[in-house]
Parts: C-alpha cells; structure tokens; sequence
C-alpha cells in the first residue's frame, strides 16, 4: 500500500509553509518559525494566492502542479501542503537549499 493507505498511491510529503501574499516577487524566502515561507505576487481573493503557491512550490522542487495541493489552510497565511512522489525530508531539503 501506498501513502495514506490506498493501494498504488505514491508517496507523498507534508509540508507546514507561511504564505507573504503580495509580495514583490513569487519565491522560497527561507524558514520562519518552523515553517516555509512562500512569498508570492497574487493577492489572496479567489484562490489566487494558493494557485500561485502550488506554481511557486513547483517550480522551486522541479516537479508538476498537479503534484501538489493546500490541503489545510486554505483561507489562511499559515498552510499545509502535500507534495506527491516526495518524501519530507527530500522536499524541505529542495525548498530550504
């Protein structure tokens, strides 16, 4: 079985990230108490924010959008993401380097 018990599933990461909407650029800025920070140009209406979070995320691991999703803390700066295929060490290694 794979990650969360389902059969064929890949395994995946839980990352804790901080989200900086309207930030001057989209990027990694590091660690801020325990979690990643995300800086991102979107504001935070409509889901813009988390669209360009899953985009930023992506391009800083190398790995396709549909790879990851907010799973908690959706209308919040403080968030949960999961990356599938990644496990967590690997995924904060590549975030935080």
């Amino acid at each position: 079985m794979g990650a969360h018990g389902r059969p064929g599933a890949a395994p995946g990461a839980r990352i804790d990230i901080r989200v900086m909407p309207r930030s001057p650029k989209n990027g990694i800025d590091g660690v801020r108490d325990g979690r990643i920070l995300v800086r991102v140009t979107a504001a935070p209406v409509d889901g813009a924010a988390n669209d360009a979070v899953v985009a930023t995320v992506a391009a800083a691991l190398d790995v396709p959008r549909r790879s990851i999703r907010v799973v908690s803390g959706a209308t919040s700066r403080n968030k949960t993401i999961e990356i599938t295929g990644l496990d967590p060490a690997t995924a904060r290694v590549r975030l935080v380097k």
